[in-house]
C-alpha cells in the first residue's frame, strides 16, 4: 500500500516537472532571440570606445540581410566607424543613425559586428534602436526600451555606463573631415560660405550693369552717326539745288 502510493506520488512529481519544463521552454521561446551590445570602456565621456553588437538570428528560413540602428541622444553619425563586420556588409551613415548591412548570412547565423565611436556621451545608460531586415522581407523589431525595471517583448539593445573617469570632458564636435577615412561618412555636408556667394552675385550684377552701359553706349553712337550723315546729305542736296 505504501510503495503503490508512494510510486503514484512519483510519478505525479515527474509529471509536473516535465510540464514544468515544457511551459518554462514555451515560455522562453519567443524570448530566444534578441539584440545586445557590449563596450570596451562602459563609461560615460569615454574616447573612441569600440562597441560589440549580436543581433540572434531568430528565422528559421531566411538570413539576417541588414540591421538599422538609431543612435541615442549624444551620438552623432558622423561620429560611428566600422571596425569589423561580415563579409561584404558596409556601414553607411542614416539621419538618426545607421545601416548595416550586405549579402544576406546563412539561415541561423547570428549578425555580430563593431563599431568605433568617437565618444560616448555623458549618460547612464544608452539604448540603441534595432531593426533586423531578412532576406525574405521579414522585419523584428528590438525597439522597446523598458522603464522603471518592467520587461518588455522587444527590447532594444541598451549598454548601461558607468561614471566618467576623473578629468575627463566632452570633446568639441569634429568641423573637418577626419585625417582617417571613414565608412560612415556624415550626412550634414558643410554649407557653402555666404559672403563668396554674395560677392559673386554682385560681381554678376556689376558685369551685367557695365555690359548694358556699354550696348547703350554704342547704339547711341550709332544713331548719331545716322543722324549726322542724314544732316549732311539734306544740306549737299540744298547746295546742288
Amino acid at each position: 500500500m505504501n510503495r503503490s502510493h508512494t510510486r503514484l506520488q512519483l510519478h505525479r512529481l515527474g509529471l509536473a516537472t516535465v510540464g514544468a519544463l515544457v511551459v518554462l521552454g514555451v515560455a522562453a521561446g519567443p524570448a530566444a532571440a534578441h539584440a545586445e551590445v557590449t563596450a570596451s570602456d562602459p563609461r560615460a565621456l569615454a574616447e573612441n570606445v569600440t562597441l560589440s553588437f549580436t543581433s540572434e538570428a531568430e528565422s528559421d528560413s531566411a538570413g539576417i540581410a541588414e540591421l538599422r540602428v538609431v543612435l541615442p541622444k549624444g551620438i552623432a553619425p558622423d561620429a560611428v566607424t566600422l571596425k569589423d563586420a561580415p563579409k561584404e556588409w558596409k556601414l553607411t551613415a542614416t539621419p538618426d543613425g545607421y545601416a548595416i548591412g550586405g549579402p544576406a548570412l546563412a539561415t541561423g547565423t547570428d549578425a555580430e559586428y563593431s563599431i568605433t565611436v568617437r565618444q560616448l556621451p555623458d549618460e547612464k545608460s544608452l539604448a540603441f534602436k534595432t531593426l533586423e531586415s531578412y532576406s525574405d522581407g521579414k522585419i523584428s523589431r528590438w525597439i522597446e526600451v523598458p522603464t522603471n525595471g518592467e520587461k518588455v517583448d522587444n527590447p532594444a539593445p541598451v549598454l548601461a555606463l558607468k561614471a566618467a573617469a576623473p578629468g575627463a570632458k566632452l570633446i568639441a564636435p569634429s568641423t573637418s573631415p577626419s585625417p582617417t577615412p571613414s565608412t560612415a561618412p556624415s550626412l550634414q555636408p558643410s554649407a557653402a560660405p555666404s559672403t563668396p556667394v554674395a560677392s559673386a552675385s554682385a560681381q554678376a550684377t556689376e558685369e551685367s550693369g557695365s555690359n548694358t552701359g556699354t550696348i547703350v553706349g554704342v547704339v547711341a553712337a550709332v544713331l548719331l552717326l545716322v543722324a549726322a550723315g542724314t544732316f549732311w546729305w539734306v544740306r549737299r542736296s540744298r547746295g546742288r539745288a
